[in-house]
């Protein structure tokens, strides 16, 4: 059979690595209006937290739709309207009232998350695999950069023209993107022109490999990999959502101190994320596993411990959740042997580890606080969490290899 046509150029790499800053950023933006939100719409505080937990909500439920979209449209079109989706939620969840707010956060946790399911499948499709580990890490550390991005661009932009203008803003962001990404897919189509076109029956032979390459799976891995990414969602959103609520309770900290301690956790993710790829090359991705997950232990048992030691314990767990997300999408896009399978781990494991970790963490450590009225057990089911990703993440990594690949052609 013919080989696959040659890696597109790099700036498809690049606009890959830049859809991370509009993955997360548009979401994470209406925490620090969320107070001028309320006030302006008169919402009550259950309304107000739609605004962040119903994207998550959508990363869960909506994540087989968008794998059957990408699956019909191919993974080209699928991104141009993942984009698309959040130029249009950032226009609408901006321009009117309650009802405007809350519908342009549907729309744009829906497209997000079909950005979320493709990007793993471009990376398998265009990246060479000797460089597949780095643009994982670039991406996921551009979705920590595109969070802090919102935190801090946000509140200045909401006191000088209002909040609507600092949430709108990312259309026009986002429209960036989209220009960086049009441009990169044209240049990738020239190169794509230089190669003969498979005929009819090549193409059907390659779908039919992929195909049975998929049925082919280990469905034993996937389901590892979708069970830890529930711990690590659940980690992750319930230390994001209430970190800066614990140190207020615990150490009297006011709102900025608070704040500083989250910002702290979301910006060294990024240190996390590039380390996995850096190390890994030297000592392998086992040993790197195994210290991510006592790394990210740190965070619940220093804050039961001594929480007078935040800024140490939100420094070691940003690390550890910036690297624990990278490896997620590494072994997705490792373990993979084509495009196709690809597409059905990241839809698999996203659906999963969002829809039972990522979804409810903040209302089950929500409630379990209010029943108990300390932290201690909200903590404790952290680490629980914590501990179980660790051990499926390290097993997960110890028994998967790597595959030949089956040609991805169209089989996308």
């Amino acid at each position: 059979m013919r080989a696959a046509p040659s890696r597109a150029p790099w700036l498809v790499a690049v606009a890959i690595v830049a859809l991370g800053l509009i993955l997360r950023g548009p979401i994470i933006a209406v925490a620090p209006v969320i107070g001028d939100i309320k006030l302006d719409l008169s919402f009550t505080s259950a309304q107000a937290g739609l605004l962040t937990s119903v994207p998550v909500l959508c990363f869960a439920l909506i994540t087989p739709v968008a794998s059957f979209l990408i699956a019909r449209l191919g993974p080209d079109l699928a991104t141009t309207l993942a984009i698309l989706g959040v130029i249009l939620g950032a226009i609408v969840r901006s321009a009117g009232g309650s009802e405007a707010v809350i519908t342009g956060t549907i729309l744009m946790g829906a497209f997000i998350t079909v950005g979320n399911v493709v990007v793993p499948v471009l990376i398998r499709r265009e990246v060479p695999a000797e460089r597949a580990r780095l643009a994982t890490a670039l991406y996921t550390s551009a979705l920590n950069l595109g969070s802090v991005i919102g935190t801090f661009v946000t509140a200045p932009l909401a006191e000088a023209a209002g909040w609507r203008v600092s949430l709108a803003w990312w259309a026009l962001f986002a429209a960036g993107i989209l220009g960086l990404w049009l441009t990169a897919e044209r240049r990738r189509a020239l190169v794509l022109e230089r190669a003969a076109p498979l005929s009819r029956a090549e193409q059907e032979a390659e779908d039919s490999s992929a195909g049975r390459a998929g049925r082919r799976s280990d469905a034993l891995t996937g389901a590892l990999l979708a069970i830890a990414f529930v711990g690590q969602g659940f980690g992750y959103y319930g230390i994001t959502a209430w970190l800066p609520t614990l140190l207020r309770d615990d150490l009297g900290f006011d709102a900025t101190q608070a704040g500083s301690a989250a910002t702290v956790f979301q910006l060294l993710a990024i240190a996390g994320s590039i380390g996995v790829p850096l190390i890994s090359q030297r000592v392998g991705l086992l040993p790197v596993t195994v210290a991510m997950s006592l790394a990210w232990l740190v965070v619940p048992v220093g804050l039961l411990l001594a929480p007078g030691g935040w800024l140490l314990w939100s420094s070691v767990g940003g690390v550890a959740q910036g690297a624990g997300i990278t490896l997620v999408f590494v072994i997705i896009v490792e373990i993979a042997r084509n495009s196709v399978h690809a597409r059905r781990l990241s839809a698999v494991t996203q659906g999963v580890g969002y829809g039972f970790g990522g979804a409810t963490a903040p209302t089950v450590l929500g409630a379990v606080h209010d029943a108990t009225g300390a932290w201690t057990a909200p903590l404790l089911l952290v680490f629980g969490a914590l501990v179980a990703f660790g051990v499926l993440i390290t097993w997960t990594v110890a028994r998967s290899h790597r595959r030949a690949p089956v040609p991805d052609a169209l089989a996308s």
